[in-house]
């Protein structure tokens, strides 16, 4: 079931949340970008992208800047309540995950050029083979959560919670995979070490596309549902 942010006291303040949500939307698009081009750059060898992520990552801190200071002037100035306050934390708390994901995007380029700049030898593709599927599912769950967030859909968000978590498996698998090319070639060692941390980022995308989806569960219900498996445990 899809809500929407609407119906207020202030008319002049639904079009101040509505248009903070899009400023948000845009930079969750923006973010998606990066990631996506940050594992072209790795797994194509494209390394001109890395300025293109470099330039966009300086855009992605300057919209998380400017909708900060969009959301203290909101408070300032209207002392919101109910679900409006809600709606402005989860805000908040949205544009700090998504300037994270940017940092994971830029830190996956970054990798990249240190592996395709190496003088002595390039990484075989077998030893990729994880980035691509870790990459992928990360993606997928990425963009799922920004569309969750973009319809303020309860039960999508809900979905993507309860789903299971495929890209843990995979990094467990890719971790064994990658112990045993260090056993047969002890050369690979920088490689892996490298690739293990562009695996390390991609999960924690993963994260950060689920907490996505719990300030929407928040911000659509009222209920925090941060932790709540720790707390289960």
């Amino acid at each position: 079931m899809a809500t929407r942010l609407e119906g207020h006291t202030f008319r002049r303040f639904d079009g101040e949340l509505y248009g903070l949500n899009t400023e948000i939307l845009q930079m969750a698009d923006l973010v998606y970008d990066q990631v996506q081009m940050a594992l072209e750059s790795f797994q194509q060898q494209k390394l001109d992208i890395i300025r293109v992520i470099t330039e966009r990552e300086t855009q992605v801190d300057a919209m998380e800047k400017s909708i900060d200071s969009t959301i203290t002037e909101i408070l300032a100035k209207r002392c919101p309540v109910a679900r409006d306050l809600r709606a402005i934390m989860a805000f908040s708390k949205l544009v700090t995950d998504l300037e994270r994901l940017g940092d994971e995007a830029a830190k996956i380029a970054y990798i990249a050029t240190t592996l395709y700049n190496n003088e002595h030898s390039n990484p075989s593709s077998y030893l990729l083979r994880d980035i691509a599927v870790i990459g992928k599912l990360a993606c997928t769950l990425l963009k799922e959560a920004i569309e969750t967030l973009d319809l303020l859909d309860l039960e999508r968000a809900e979905k993507l919670l309860n789903s299971h978590d495929d890209l843990d498996e995979e990094f467990q698998a890719g971790l064994r995979r990658l112990a045993t090319y260090v056993l047969e070639d002890a050369r690979n060692v920088g490689h892996i070490i490298n690739i293990v941390l562009v695996m390390k980022s991609l999960i924690r995308i993963g994260e950060h596309a689920r907490n996505l989806a719990e300030y929407v569960v928040y911000m659509v219900s009222g209920e925090d549902i941060r932790h709540s498996e720790m707390e289960q445990t």
